[in-house]
């Protein structure tokens, strides 16, 4: 065989695909409706077939590719270092800053600001380290037109207009960037599969082959994924699984907030939270975030209630609105945004049956001030109290914080980090509270007197 041939035929080797079922994991080497493994439709996905490592006559040489093991004793468990971006809430919602060899993946809406933000932090990260943009969607003109308007100075962010996946790796390989960014994640492909680019198969073989970069180069990437019109990333699942951080954008494109969640972080805090204004200058920081969550009342209004989450590290203040009207029809409304509509209803059960309060021919609309979403039980207090505030037309205390979990039994049970939120309400000017007995404090609170209660007809009884 001539050295041709043999490159020929390793090429070939290289470029083969097979077809994987997502549900058993059966391959077969042409598509087919059905799997013929599982007998399950519309299962098989493209993948790239792995070549097998040629047979060495030693019969010692499985013993080389045995791997180091070591104890866990002897492993040094030292601080990761992180690089600040030039953000403090991007900082915030990454654990404190970019880890080198960490796989970032970025979600949200069109049009919301993705590409936004990470122009301004590459265009800050490349006066101090090597940088490299990937451009999937935009010229770039288009890049240079949106770095002016924005007046970033980029003079030394080096950008690549590239969709292909071995022009990519080859580039990286060449101008050894410290930290890229590709987007987006479903606009790149790659030539050993013969599929588009977004599939299922392309986008899963893009992020294995870019994460190995990352980790064997020590390169944060940060790659910009599309979403789907239910919310979820698009691609495969397997997508979130690979990489080592996971963030959300989220935000109304009619409104200049936008909010950056972290779903999963290998190096920080998960559901930390950091909160931006879009701007004619891009995306600027929002210092007080609590005041995004609390409406501006001339006077007290019924079924006004605050309270006190917890995002991740941060205690935020946010508006619980009620409306009870009583219903026309035989069917009436339950309807709950920002909070679970479940618990909704489980919450007016407890009123009925352990305060005596019915509401059972009243449509209930709950509503959370500032579109922000709320999936701790913490806030069930503030509902139960915005509630009876709205049915009696009777406007709480001015300057009340209220927060706690409630049982089915009625009893109001502990959230975690009371203190803090305590501290947090007293710092914004917040006078009285009421919360769950186990949270009380030990030590009074300067300018606070907090009520603890251990029942939910007790904090009715105490909204007065």
């Amino acid at each position: 065989m001539g050295l041709a041939d043999g490159i020929t035929e390793e090429i070939m080797a290289k470029t083969k695909t097979i077809y994987s079922c997502t549900e058993c994991g059966g391959q077969t080497p042409k598509w087919q409706g059905q799997c013929p493994h599982c007998m399950g439709w519309n299962t098989l996905i493209e993948s790239v077939a792995e070549v097998a490592a040629p047979k060495s006559a030693n019969r010692f040489s499985a013993l080389a590719a045995v791997g180091k093991v070591q104890l866990l004793s002897d492993v040094e468990a030292a601080e990761v270092p992180r690089t600040p971006t030039g953000i403090s809430e991007f900082d915030r919602v990454l654990g404190g800053g970019l880890v080198a060899g960490a796989v970032v993946l970025i979600g949200g809406d069109p049009g919301i600001g993705k590409s936004t933000l990470l122009l301004q932090v590459l265009a800050h990260l490349s006066q101090q380290q090597s940088t490299l943009y990937v451009s999937g969607e935009e010229s770039a003109q288009q890049i240079a037109l949106r770095a002016k308007r924005l007046s970033l100075d980029a003079r030394a962010l080096r950008l690549l207009p590239e969709i292909q996946l071995e022009k990519i790796q080859a580039t990286i390989a060449q101008e050894r960037p410290e930290v890229v960014v590709i987007d987006s994640i479903q606009t790149v492909y790659s030539e050993q599969l013969t599929s588009a680019p977004g599939s299922v198969a392309q986008v899963r073989e893009c992020a294995a082959q870019l994460t190995r970069i990352a980790k064997s180069q020590n390169i944060t990437i940060i790659l910009v994924g599309h979403v789907t019109k239910e919310g979820a990333l698009a691609g495969p699942r397997v997508l979130e699984h690979i990489v080592d951080t996971v963030l959300y954008f989220e935000g109304d494109t009619h409104s200049s907030f936008r909010l950056i969640r972290a779903f999963k972080n290998r190096f920080g805090a998960v559901n930390e939270l950091g909160v931006f204004a879009m701007t004619e200058r891009g995306l600027r920081e929002v210092s007080n975030p609590s005041a995004l969550f609390l409406s501006q009342h001339g006077q007290q209004v019924a079924g006004s209630c605050v309270m006190v989450t917890q995002e991740g590290t941060r205690p935020l203040l946010v508006e619980i609105q009620a409306l009870l009207d009583e219903a026309h029809s035989p069917n009436v409304r339950r309807l709950s945004l920002g909070l679970e509509q479940n618990r909704l209803a489980m919450l007016l059960a407890v009123l009925h049956r352990h305060a005596g309060i019915a509401c059972f021919d009243q449509d209930v609309f709950i509503n959370a001030v500032g579109g922000v979403k709320i999936t701790e039980p913490g806030a069930d207090l503030a509902v139960i109290l915005a509630i009876v505030s709205s049915l009696r037309n009777q406007p709480l205390p001015e300057k009340l914080v209220v927060f706690g979990e409630i049982g089915l039994a009625g009893e109001i049970r502990p959230v975690q980090r009371g203190q803090e939120r305590l501290r947090e309400a007293a710092k914004l000017g917040f006078t009285h509270a009421i919360i769950p007995k186990a949270n009380a404090p030990k030590h009074p609170i300067a300018g606070m007197e907090v009520i603890a209660v251990e029942r939910v007809e007790e904090a009715v009884a105490r909204m007065r």
